[in-house]
């Protein structure tokens, strides 16, 4: 589950579906302004059954304002190779902290809001300060590799799958392997946010009949909020087709058993 700590919604939403055994990885937003909050209720479950990762934000909560830019722009730059290393270096080092602050324990995996963190130079950065600080290693990284062969409700989302893994991913495999750290198979769950609850329904269907062993899919689910939110009506379809009682049922008929990457990657 995406974003948690950038609003209170979004928090609600995954601690309480944590705690109906549907969320096994949340992906922790350390510079939202629901962060502190969420973390002291993030840290009561048991880290067996949710792995708590950094979610690597650079365009939305940075903790250096100046750094946040908009994700177009910030794609530019890391392929031209423009960004600044200090104030970026800075950064990563400074939402680790922050999340070990936080949680008193490192990140079970570090992935990026906008998956930024497979961009050039951002990969480049983030993996010597993982290796740095984590020696032994331990943690995954996110891959965005698409799956191929699955069928998409439109041409806009498989496009976007196919762009998203082609901004860095198989860059970010490659030095992830050479560092040996571990990562999903491939990447479900990418889709334009359009539809309502019955689409993401059907969608869900479809990515569990696809999955396979040591798959990822990404959720973004949230409850009502006041805070100025983008996606605050896809999050609520969400919420409603994650959270109702058919939940088990499609799992079955998918053959599917959810399970933490962690352990799952061995």
């Amino acid at each position: 589950m995406d974003d948690f700590g950038l609003n209170q919604g979004i928090n609600q939403a995954v601690l309480a579906l944590a705690h109906q055994g549907r969320v096994q990885a949340v992906s922790c937003m350390v510079g939202g302004p629901a962060w502190a909050e969420g973390a002291q209720a993030l840290r009561a479950l048991d880290r067996c059954r949710v792995e708590a990762g950094l979610h690597l934000d650079l365009t939305e909560c940075p903790l250096q304002p100046a750094l946040r830019q908009p994700l177009g722009r910030l794609i530019v730059r890391a392929y031209l190779h423009r960004l600044d290393v200090p104030a970026l270096r800075t950064e990563i080092r400074a939402q680790l902290d922050a999340f070990e602050q936080a949680m008193g324990r490192a990140p079970a995996y570090v992935d990026g809001h906008q998956h930024v963190h497979q961009l050039p130079m951002v990969r480049t950065l983030l993996l010597q300060e993982l290796g740095r600080r984590y020696p032994a290693g331990g943690l995954w990284l996110r891959a965005t590799r698409s799956p191929q062969g699955v069928a998409h409700a439109d041409a806009r989302t498989g496009f976007k799958s196919h762009v998203i893994a082609s901004l860095g991913g198989r860059a970010l495999s490659a030095l992830a392997r050479r560092q040996g750290l571990r990562q999903n198979a491939r990447l479900l769950g990418v889709y334009d946010f359009t539809g309502g609850a019955p689409a993401y329904r059907a969608r869900l269907e479809r990515w569990l009949h696809a999955a396979r062993d040591g798959d990822l899919l990404m959720c973004h689910p949230g409850l009502p909020t006041q805070a100025p939110d983008v996606l605050a009506a896809a999050r609520q379809d969400e919420w409603a087709v994650l959270s109702a009682p058919g939940w088990a049922d499609a799992l079955a008929a998918a053959g599917v058993r959810l399970q933490p990457m962690g352990q799952i990657l061995g």
